[in-house]
């Protein structure tokens, strides 16, 4: 008697459940591009070092294989320190720093790939640039410059419920 038995990991349409299971893996990490200045150089260092931080951060993606499920995110991060007030604040250095990641994000609805994007990928992301941050501004001369960790579900969430009362709002008016 001959008896077939199907492997517990195969459905019977013949996809394995790993190849159906939601997965999320880091394929690399690099850097996309970094720029450094310190535009009053030398003339800063004899300034008294009580610094005022701008700091910019902005994430994109974009699909790289669609079959693949795999995606490039850039965060982009500018940090400017300045010294002085009023109309004698200047420059004392400026970084410009693009830290990108591929990332393979698979069997998830549109909406979750969208949210692990924004956090996820950029949770990992980020630890990297504030690191040539840091390093980058020390090279340069100036005190250490540590940035603050950065909360990007609570972010996401808040560009998520912002995106909703505005969407709330224009149809209130139409």
């Amino acid at each position: 008697m001959s008896q077939t038995t199907m492997n517990n990991s195969t459905r019977a349409n013949g996809h394995d459940e790993k190849e159906l299971a939601p997965a999320f893996n880091v394929h690399s990490i690099y850097l996309k591009d970094l720029s450094f200045e310190a535009p009053h150089s030398p003339a800063v260092f004899n300034e008294e070092w009580k610094p005022k931080i701008d700091f910019d951060l902005q994430m994109g993606s974009q699909v790289l294989s669609q079959e693949e499920g795999v995606y490039e995110v850039v965060l982009h991060v500018t940090v400017t320190i300045k010294l002085g007030e009023g109309d004698e604040e200047k420059a004392a250095f400026l970084i410009d720093i693009q830290q990108a990641g591929a990332f393979s994000v698979r069997n998830l609805s549109e909406e979750t790939v969208k949210q692990v994007l924004a956090t996820t990928c950029s949770t990992v992301l980020f630890p990297y640039a504030r690191e040539t941050i840091s390093n980058l501004a020390t090279r340069g001369g100036f005190p250490q410059l540590i940035l603050p960790p950065i909360n990007f579900d609570a972010m996401y969430a808040h560009h998520v419920n912002t995106q909703t009362e505005e969407q709330r709002e224009g149809t209130a008016t139409v």
